[in-house]
């Protein structure tokens, strides 16, 4: 079993910043993927970031060039660096990690971008 517990969120002003992180514990095998997902009030939970065990990134284009995902191999640890944050940024973001095909999902942090 794996649990992962996300923190860092909270309120914030537009064109502010915030970093989320993401524990992860457990039975964790050496490859996985971790990612972050979000999801506002009346929309479907999506992908906003990604990352490999190797490094390799992905990013939703929404955030791209703004938000910046990283990972502590040895603290099983994965980070979400949010720059230039917009209301529509707000939205509950949730941790995942994926690994011998199975899913894990944290219990969601917010993250309300407002003035």
């Amino acid at each position: 079993q794996v649990q992962l517990v996300e923190s860092g969120g909270g309120l914030v002003q537009p064109g502010g910043s915030l970093r989320l992180s993401c524990a992860a514990s457990g039975s964790i095998f050496s490859i996985y993927t971790m990612g972050w997902y979000r999801q506002a009030p009346g929309k479907q939970r999506e992908l906003v970031a990604a990352i490999t065990s190797g490094g390799t990134q992905n990013y939703v284009d929404s955030v791209k060039g703004r938000f910046t995902v990283s990972r502590d191999n040895a603290k099983n640890t994965m980070y979400l660096q949010m720059n230039g944050l917009k209301p529509e940024d707000t939205a509950v973001y949730y941790c995942n990690l994926y690994q011998k095909l199975r899913t894990y999902w944290g219990q969601g942090t917010q993250v309300t971008v407002s003035s």
